[in-house]
């Protein structure tokens, strides 16, 4: 009995942990070589604990909702089914195929901010972040299974001559910023995800263009580290940026077909919005694909809540957003950082109010203000908390948002006294 437990702890670290070869610049990789570093390096870490912990949460999910299959009567099903096929036809009636939507994601946008300063980082195995975790890493890097939101120590293991460069945000935020100068030129009212992502709607620029004369129509193409994903909505988008990694575009014709046939195998966890979770739910399920999304929806209607199944329909007719929200109906903004470990007052409340500052400045750009402040804490055990505190008026200053944010922190660390309150995480929002 303990050896079968063992066992089974060997294979839910793996299954949460080993390589995801559906990420860019990770494909045909010694999976079981990659796999058995990353175990054996991560034993006996919080980074191990952790992770074992979540996966153990998951089986146990995974196992209530086989039960759950179990009991379901074939007349359940039936019923179930027709209830999807009601809404599959309402749902098709909504598809919206004249926009042109682009997702861009600065592929590896850290490394390569480092890597153009740092010519000679070009053509070696190289990451940004720190021994306790990453923020990204290189393609030469990705060849070895090194990957974001992996533990530095982790990644020395698969990659002994691996450069780790500390991250520099200032001078990130600073690029992203030149980006989004050039996206506003395309569409005034884009929508940035973060410093290197961002959905832009060409449908009006495309327009315009075609009064253009061709000298004005035409351009070089430049080379450089940026991935562009082309679709009718959101969705497609951004799956279709990380189809032609590193520095591509892929466009997907906005046809009904066109849709439909580049959905069928598409691999479910390609898509936003389904993690290792879902994943490994969707799978314990055997749907892999999204066309088998289509083919089981009677039964996760039965199975999942509402908004998830709901979602997965959505998924599996390729349906997705074909509105770019204007800065004025977002609904929030934030900014985060990862770091080894803070554990002094000082220095978290000083790293409060820098994430403050940088969130002001963002806020001042987009001409935003809110009432609810959030504080995001992922301490050493890689435990989350989000606390947040409403204001009876919207602010937007540093001063403003640091007077709130800093009594939230200050709150966490008097919970964990008399021991420091450990931390590798910090982010500052606000609800707009």
């Amino acid at each position: 009995m303990r050896n079968r437990k063992q066992q089974n702890s060997k294979g839910n670290f793996l299954s949460r942990m080993a390589l995801n070869d559906n990420k860019a610049g990770m494909e045909g990789l010694d999976r079981d070589k990659i796999n058995k570093i990353i175990m054996d390096t991560s034993k006996g870490s919080r980074f191990y604990e952790s992770e074992l912990k979540r996966e153990q949460q998951v089986n146990q999910r995974i196992e209530k909702m086989m039960l759950q299959k179990a009991q379901i009567t074939e007349q359940q099903l039936k019923k179930a089914q027709t209830q999807v096929d009601k809404m599959v036809s309402e749902l098709e009636k909504t598809c919206d195929l004249s926009r042109v939507i682009v997702h861009v994601d600065m592929d590896a946008f850290y490394a390569a901010v480092e890597m153009r300063d740092c010519p000679e980082l070009k053509e070696r195995p190289m990451a940004v972040g720190s021994m306790s975790m990453l923020s990204t890493s290189n393609y030469h890097a990705r060849k070895y299974g090194v990957r974001a939101a992996m533990p530095g120590f982790i990644a020395k293991k698969l990659c002994p001559d691996l450069v780790i460069v500390p991250p520099n945000f200032n001078k990130y935020r600073a690029v992203s910023d030149e980006i989004r100068e050039i996206f506003s030129d395309y569409d005034p009212h884009f929508q940035p995800m973060s410093l290197d992502e961002a959905y832009l709607d060409f449908t009006a620029h495309l327009e315009q263009r075609q009064s253009w004369p061709e000298s004005s129509r035409t351009h070089r193409y430049r080379s450089q580290s940026l991935a562009t994903g082309i679709a009718p909505n959101t969705m497609l988008a951004k799956v279709c940026s990380d189809k032609n990694k590193p520095n591509g575009q892929f466009r997907l014709l906005s046809t009904r077909g066109a849709v439909m046939d580049f959905i069928q195998d598409l691999p479910v966890r390609k898509i936003c919005g389904i993690g290792k979770v879902n994943e490994k739910m969707l799978k314990a399920l055997g749907i892999t694909t999204c066309s088998h999304l289509q083919q089981q929806m009677a039964l996760l209607s039965l199975l999942f809540s509402e908004t998830s199944w709901h979602y997965f329909m959505q998924i599996s007719l390729g349906l997705g957003s074909t509105h770019i929200p204007r800065h004025e109906e977002r609904k929030s903004m934030s900014t985060e950082r990862t770091f080894k470990e803070l554990s002094k007052p000082e220095e978290q409340f000083s790293l409060c109010r820098k994430l403050c500052e940088d969130l002001a400045e963002d806020l001042k750009k987009e001409g935003l203000k809110g009432k609810t402040v959030t504080l995001k804490l992922k301490n050493v055990n890689f435990e989350v908390k989000t606390r947040a505190q409403t204001l009876p008026y919207p602010v937007a200053t540093a001063e403003d948002v640091f007077a709130v944010a800093k009594d939230l922190l200050k709150m966490e660390i008097e919970n964990e006294s008399p021991q420091p309150l450990r931390l590798r995480l910090m982010g500052n929002g606000l609800i707009i």
